[in-house]
């Protein structure tokens, strides 16, 4: 069995992750399709892990790529997560996933309109009022949330859950239905209210915001496509990493793996996939440093992730498994970073790392600064790891 040890990994990410100065993508595209997906629930990050990968990188560029070219699409799909995709994995990310989260999606809707105690409230209503959102979306070509909710009093509706608890919480019929019609593929995220930061989006059918019809893909074969990107990207791995990456059950999985021409490696000790014929060394380079933003691509691509992680998770991680901002040196997370409420970008670092990579980190956390500029990047989906509240204390 060919060895493929930590080193050869931590190698691995400078190229094929776009990390390293030398092998810097020219455009947000070719980030999009060397990560497979960019995390974009929280919606700065799509903007900060391309531009961390470009060589002449810009706010610009991505917002470019996102809603005039419209060449990279956000969509819902793995574990329930917002993505920014290339516009032709829209249809496989889909298929793979975005159905099966629509139908978990569509179950739990129905559970809560069963709750707010309304026994008209069942599928068929639920039905009308998805009809009512795409008959909508296609007079208006785009509208946000509320203006949809406004023009139908179903949409607009509000489900009340654990009513009369100090926890009670009221949600408007017209987010939840939103958002399952986007798993499905039947609409999509289109420019942001506001700023680049912003995560309130305005909404289109897909058919009108790519100009043409999806393609169709059997959920079977689009998953096993997904795979085989997955693994170009983020090979080697195991069988348990793609399974959390993907959010697919195991039986899936395996299904996948089955369609792929695969070859087992040794990981030091334990053992995983690459793609036939992936198993010559990685290009050599020199060394590199980087800042990667909240929930990137890069460190939530693994469910073992030991190998470049090392002993700082419990650092680096909030209450609810989700990572926050990292400093990277040569294929390992070495450090943090947040923004203070004045702007400034502060980093700590949790390891030695000499003095060479610790002055280019202070010169890639300036350059970061210059590319938020005033923007304030306050987490909106997730609470604070314990060393970001360190920082902005």
């Amino acid at each position: 069995m060919h060895r493929i040890d930590t080193a050869e990994r931590r190698a691995r990410l400078a190229s094929r992750h776009r990390l390293a100065r030398i092998h810097k993508a020219d455009d947000p595209l070719q980030v999009a399709r060397d990560l497979v997906a960019i995390h974009s629930t929280d919606a700065p990050g799509v903007y900060l892990a391309a531009i961390a990968r470009m060589k002449r990188g810009s706010l610009e560029a991505v917002e470019r790529a996102l809603y005039d070219e419209r060449s990279m699409v956000r969509v819902m799909g793995m574990r329930r997560t917002v993505f920014a995709v290339s516009r032709e994995l829209v249809p496989v990310v889909i298929a793979a996933c975005g159905r099966a989260v629509a139908a978990r999606e569509r179950r739990t809707l129905l559970a809560m309109l069963a709750e707010s105690g309304l026994a008209e409230r069942d599928e068929s209503w639920l039905e009308e009022a998805e009809a009512s959102a795409l008959k909508a979306l296609a007079l208006l070509g785009e509208a946000k949330a509320a203006e949809l909710a406004a023009g139908d009093p179903r949409l607009g509706a509000s489900i009340v859950l654990n009513e009369g608890k100090p926890y009670e919480a009221r949600l408007k019929v017209a987010s939840r239905v939103l958002t399952l019609l986007a798993a499905e593929g039947r609409i999509v995220r289109a420019r942001p209210v506001g700023s680049w930061r912003s995560s309130q989006y305005r909404w289109s059918l897909m058919e009108t915001w790519m100009g043409e019809p999806l393609a169709e893909w059997t959920p079977e074969k689009a998953q096993a496509e997904l795979a085989r990107r997955w693994l170009r990207s983020f090979g080697p791995a195991t069988v348990e990493d793609f399974r959390w990456w993907s959010g697919l059950t195991l039986v899936a999985v395996k299904k996948a793996f089955a369609q792929l021409r695969l070859a087992e490696v040794d990981l030091d000790g334990g053992s995983g996939f690459v793609l036939a014929g992936d198993i010559d060394p990685a290009p050599a380079v020199d060394p590199w440093v980087a800042l990667l933003p909240t929930l990137d691509s890069t460190p939530m691509g693994w469910r073992h992730r030991e190998w470049y992680l090392g002993g700082h998770g419990p650092q680096l991680f909030d209450t609810t498994g989700n990572i926050g901002p990292t400093v990277w040196a040569d294929g390992r997370i070495v450090g943090g970073w947040a923004q203070r409420k004045d702007g400034e970008v502060v980093i700590k670092l949790l390891e030695d790392v000499g003095t060479d990579a610790a002055a280019a980190i202070e010169s890639a956390a300036e350059t970061l600064a210059s590319h938020i500029g005033p923007v304030r990047l306050a987490p909106r989906a997730r609470v604070l790891s314990p060393l970001e509240k360190e920082l902005t204390r």
